[in-house]
């Protein structure tokens, strides 16, 4: 239980952060393109009480915690609303407005990753449980922005694909959009229990979001001269 409350005081900082203001990003840049709905709901903020889902940000990520001993956590937060039709250029700027997220997700993983590289070479145990914070920033954030990349609406990638695919494809994708939410819990849960039934490996998120964002997470640590 001491080693499950450690990690999830590492943990708490990070996540919020990440996903603050990943949804502040989409918000912020909507209301510079045209649409300020979010703004006027006071969703372009730093205040992480306005992202959270109490399902999705604290009560699932918790239960995931306490069932993989501190070792796997999933978890959303309330989506940034977004009217697409007051954008000034709604196709193209729906691409920024979703890319804004993961792309403030990777400048906070950079970001951390250059903290990092500064700490002390002796560190006091105080400094120890901010390298792991910073340590963790690193990959949830990169972890949050290459999930979200997925080209699945309603996530960001999803979003992109949709703006940048040909109309006839992306007509055909943004009609799934009401059953991503259904198809993201079949792929993160219901594949990985079948699979164990079944005595079958099929690890479509290490396919898909673990190992890029290992790769991704040592790129980052590579450019700041972190070994």
């Amino acid at each position: 239980m001491h080693e499950v409350l450690y990690q999830i005081s590492v943990l708490v900082i990070p996540v919020l952060l990440a996903i603050t203001l990943h949804e502040a990003a989409h918000g912020w840049v909507a209301s510079k393109l045209g649409d300020d709905t979010a703004l006027r709901l006071g969703r372009v903020t730093f205040n992480p009480l306005r992202h959270i889902d109490p399902f999705g940000t604290i009560v699932l990520p918790a239960m995931l915690l306490l069932a993989s001993n501190g070792q796997a956590m999933f978890g959303f937060a309330k989506p940034v609303p977004v009217d697409f039709r007051r954008l000034h250029h709604p196709r193209r700027d729906m691409v920024l407005v979703a890319g804004a997220g993961p792309g403030i997700n990777l400048a906070m993983a950079l970001i951390a990753a250059v903290f990092i590289r500064f700490m002390p070479v002796d560190p006091s145990a105080l400094e120890l449980w901010w390298y792991a914070n910073l340590f963790n920033a690193v990959g949830m954030n990169i972890l949050l922005a290459v999930f979200n990349m997925l080209p699945l609406p309603p996530l960001d990638g999803g979003r992109v694909a949709v703006g940048i695919l040909p109309d006839p494809a992306a007509r055909a994708l943004a009609r799934v959009e009401p059953y991503g939410f259904f198809i993201i819990l079949a792929v993160v849960f219901v594949l990985p229990w079948l699979g164990r039934t079944l005595d079958f490996n099929f690890p479509v998120m290490q396919w898909l979001v673990v190992e890029p964002a290992d790769w991704l997470s040592r790129v980052i640590f590579a450019l700041v001269g972190v070994s």
